[in-house]
């Protein structure tokens, strides 16, 4: 379990199963992102596999999952470029370890996704979202510019024109629209954490080693030449498949005693 004592703004809960939901612990700031929380999410991603953790349910507390940079915070500092470029950098660092570190994440949105919080709902591996959830991009109405990877990963969720759209107009999405364009993967008329919690549940019975593959290798091939993903996803295949751990769950298969796939009632 990891120290809850290095985690001030976060709240955690580790399950027997390895299941950890983690809490953004700012409501009275909507769960705006200051600088200590992001390090604070570096440290936590940083450190989850060799925690022992198998999946990371993320969500806010009270009626918001995260309305992004805390501005309050940043008017206050009066930073200059150099200063922020250098905020901006922690933002990836905290984003990349959650897309590419390997534990699965899932995000249990409500309320606002606004802003930094949709950055960092898109570097989750699954988002699910209830009836009050919203999604915008308000930069451009700040008169500030996406710093924590939006024109990386929320262009490749819904596409450059869409994405830009939100920023200059300040679009927002909801509802069943906002899954059709690819901002949520779940839409759920109950909690937001209920579902995502089932989905941790699940995931985490699934062996760790073919989790990791499937939320870091997947990843890294797309960002690789039609060729080189070929030959890199072989040898991802080639460790994964052959894992001692593995032999039961194919064994089980082949004596037709595994569940099988069905059809959704």
């Amino acid at each position: 379990m990891p120290d809850p004592s290095i985690y001030p703004s976060l709240d955690l809960i580790l399950k027997d199963n390895g299941v950890c939901i983690v809490t953004l612990d700012r409501a009275a700031k909507r769960n705006a992102l200051d600088a200590s929380t992001i390090e604070q999410l570096i440290q936590l991603f940083s450190s989850a596999n060799r925690d022992g953790i198998r999946a990371i349910v993320l969500t806010g507390a009270g009626d918001h999952f995260c309305a992004g940079l805390d501005l309050v915070e940043h008017w206050k500092a009066d930073r200059t470029p150099d200063e922020f470029m250098h905020v901006c950098l922690r933002w990836h660092e905290a984003f990349n370890k959650m897309e590419y570190g390997g534990v699965p994440i899932i995000a249990a949105l409500k309320g606002a996704v606004v802003g930094g919080g949709l950055e960092l709902a898109s570097a989750a591996h699954i988002r699910v979202m209830d009836d009050t959830t919203y999604f915008a991009l308000p930069e451009g109405q700040r008169g500030i510019f996406t710093g924590g990877g939006a024109t990386i990963r929320v262009s490749d969720l819904i596409g450059k024109a869409r994405m830009i759209d939100m920023i200059l107009t300040g679009r927002v999405y909801q509802g069943q629209e906002a899954v059709d364009l690819g901002l949520a993967q779940y839409l759920t008329e109950g909690s937001s954490l209920e579902k995502a919690m089932e989905l941790a549940d699940a995931v985490a019975a699934n062996l760790p080693l073919t989790n990791f593959a499937i939320c870091s290798a997947i990843s890294h091939l797309n960002n690789m030449s039609g060729m080189d993903a070929a030959y890199a996803e072989a040898v991802v295949a080639g460790v994964v498949n052959t894992q001692p751990a593995a032999r039961e769950r194919l064994e089980a298969f082949a004596n037709k005693s595994a569940a099988r796939i069905r059809p959704n009632e």
